[in-house]
């Protein structure tokens, strides 16, 4: 009698959200460019480099159903420590082509903007290094990047430029 109670409601399991799909179709330089200051200028007296490196996102739906492009923008730019004279500027706009399935909506855009990056990383780490030991400087090895924390930046730097002037917030 005891099984009488139990009904298939009660026992029923809730179905398991569709697995996440992700595959990477294809990843390109879309945009490079390499100036060895120190070479057109000369260098005077001792060389000292510090590295300076500026990352930006960007992501797009493409035409066909469930395909993103996103984009990694790298700028490193690197200047003599002691007389803050440039010694090259690398320029990297490194994109990948994804399809995406099963991401609700709403956490589409932080997918796109912290996984995605997250994929193409190794690869526009192997360039900036081979770019800068063959443009004649020892070979940049970028650290890692915490895309997660960029995203979290960026959305307070949006939430602030979206707060009206002359106002405080709580």
């Amino acid at each position: 009698m005891a099984d009488e109670a139990t009904t298939p409601e009660s026992t029923a399991t809730p179905e398991p959200q569709p697995q996440v799909k992700m595959q990477v179709l294809g990843q390109f330089i879309r945009d490079m460019s390499f100036e060895n200051i120190l070479a057109q200028k000369g260098a005077k007296g001792e060389v000292k480099p510090e590295l300076k490196v500026e990352v930006a996102l960007d992501a797009k739906k493409r035409s066909v159903e469930n395909q993103y492009e996103v984009t990694t923008k790298f700028k490193v730019n690197s200047a003599n420590h002691e007389s803050d004279e440039p010694l090259f500027l690398l320029e990297l706009d490194y994109a990948g082509i994804f399809h995406i399935e099963n991401v609700p909506e709403a956490q589409l855009h932080p997918f796109l903007l912290i996984e995605c990056p997250r994929m193409l990383f190794p690869f526009v780490r192997r360039i900036v290094s081979d770019i800068t030991r063959d443009g004649g400087f020892p070979a940049v090895n970028l650290d890692s990047v915490d895309f997660l924390a960029l995203y979290r930046q960026e959305l307070a730097r949006r939430a602030e430029a979206d707060q009206p002037s002359g106002t405080l917030s709580n």
